[in-house]
């Protein structure tokens, strides 16, 4: 019974799928340039950008964060409760069947009703934990397409050829004169409406 206890969802995942998220694009990218018969520019000016900076201060990802703590808690509530009331079902259960208070058929629909519990609960489990995973990745997407989108439009004026993301020692060694993460956060919070302001527009 303890298996099918729905454990704890790691929120922090949610810097690693956006980080896998914009590296996969980034490789896709590199893809269709090496089939491509043009040759690379000479003089490349590059520049870099901290994940973990964003993470950290980017508001929206400290907004969308919490908002999946709180229910990636809820869910682990709602789950830890009825795990409880049927653990306390089931020992209720044993101790009357010791004491032979069913007979056997009471017995044998009373097991099975708290199979069909168990296996409900598995359902539940499988049920949030899906949608759990769907509105992250939902989050994730959203992430993705705000800092491409300022980049975009970033990148109009600075000319870079190439903008990395850095995140632990992905990058070996990147001089600090290439990072541009004190820019690219100051204007992504800029843009960025809190999830609040949106939810109290929706109400007027």
């Amino acid at each position: 019974m303890k298996n099918s206890i729905f454990r704890p969802l790691a929120i922090a995942a949610m810097a690693t799928l956006a980080l896998t998220a914009c590296d996969k694009s980034q490789s896709q990218s590199g893809n269709k340039s090496e089939g491509s018969a043009q040759q690379a520019p000479t003089n490349l000016k590059i520049a870099y950008v901290e994940v973990d900076s964003i993470m950290s201060q980017y508001q929206f990802c400290k907004d969308y964060t919490q908002i999946l703590q709180k229910k990636g808690q809820n869910i682990q509530n709602t789950l830890g409760e009825r795990q409880k009331q049927l653990q306390e079902a089931a020992a209720n259960f044993q101790q009357k069947v010791q004491q032979n208070a069913y007979t056997r058929e009471q017995a044998e629909s009373i097991q099975a009703g708290l199979q069909k519990q168990n296996m409900d609960l598995q359902g539940l489990n499988q049920r949030l934990s899906g949608e759990f995973q769907k509105e992250t990745e939902m989050y994730n997407n959203a992430l993705r397409d705000s800092i491409q989108h300022f980049l975009a439009t970033y990148n109009k004026d600075k000319k870079y050829s190439l903008i990395l993301s850095k995140a632990g020692d992905n990058l070996l060694y990147a001089d600090k004169t290439f990072n541009i993460t004190k820019d690219v956060v100051a204007g992504l919070n800029k843009a960025y409406k809190p999830v609040v302001q949106k939810e109290d527009a929706k109400k007027k």
